[in-house]
């Protein structure tokens, strides 16, 4: 467990007052200890629920259970905790995607799984639905995020865009194949089924959506 302490501010200021006379040296304040992986995981959920400008510091301090100081000191500012997160979400939830295209023989059969898998990582209970990367762009109006979630939602494309054109060039998909406009059908794919989430579409809805949108993936 990593442990954090939250340090009055005042502590420093009550050393310099109260080394007078007597020569001793009062703190004042209680030193607090909470579990960073903990606090980092609801802050993960906030933001999630929420998306990044509708997410406070007062929320965040709230739903972690620990002080401005203790956040600042641990993760820094607003932005820079949320970096972290995105980091966080892309290791535990949002990882799914880089293993299929990792493990799966061919372009169509990792987008298959993807939409799949997306299917029921966008809708499972125990945390809020759709994709955090996608959901927490809404309305974002600080530039340095946006361009995080624009790289994050970017680099996912030229990874699909990347596995198309091995398949064209080993012949699996045919050479006029458009690669980049079939990479960017899946991004929106994905996207899409993140907002449907959010809006309440199922599982199975979502599933059956995966289905019929591989029907138009060109073959060799």
């Amino acid at each position: 467990m990593v442990a954090e302490q939250e340090t009055d501010e005042r502590v420093a200021a009550g050393e310099a007052g109260a080394a007078g006379e007597s020569g001793r040296v009062r703190r004042r304040g209680r030193p607090r200890s909470f579990d960073r992986a903990t606090a980092l995981e609801k802050a993960l959920m906030a933001f999630w629920e929420h998306g990044y400008e509708a997410t406070s510091v007062s929320d965040l301090t709230r739903v972690m259970g620990i002080g401005a100081p203790s956040l600042y000191a641990a993760f820094g500012d607003k932005q820079s905790l949320f970096a972290e997160v995105v980091r966080e979400y892309g290791e535990r939830y949002g990882s799914f995607g880089d293993r299929a295209l990792a493990e799966e023989p061919t372009a169509r059969a990792a987008v298959e799984r993807i939409l799949r898998e997306a299917a029921v990582t966008y809708t499972a209970p125990g945390h809020p639905h759709g994709c955090l990367v996608v959901h927490a762009a809404t309305n974002c109006t600080t530039p340095e995020v946006e361009e995080l979630l624009r790289e994050r939602r970017n680099a996912n494309i030229a990874a699909f865009e990347r596995r198309i054109r091995a398949d064209i060039a080993s012949g699996e998909l045919p050479a006029d194949t458009d690669a980049g406009a079939l990479a960017r059908y899946v991004g929106a794919l994905i996207q899409g089924m993140s907002q449907q989430a959010r809006d309440g579409a199922g599982r199975e809805e979502l599933q059956a959506l995966a289905e019929i949108s591989m029907a138009v993936w060109p073959r060799g």
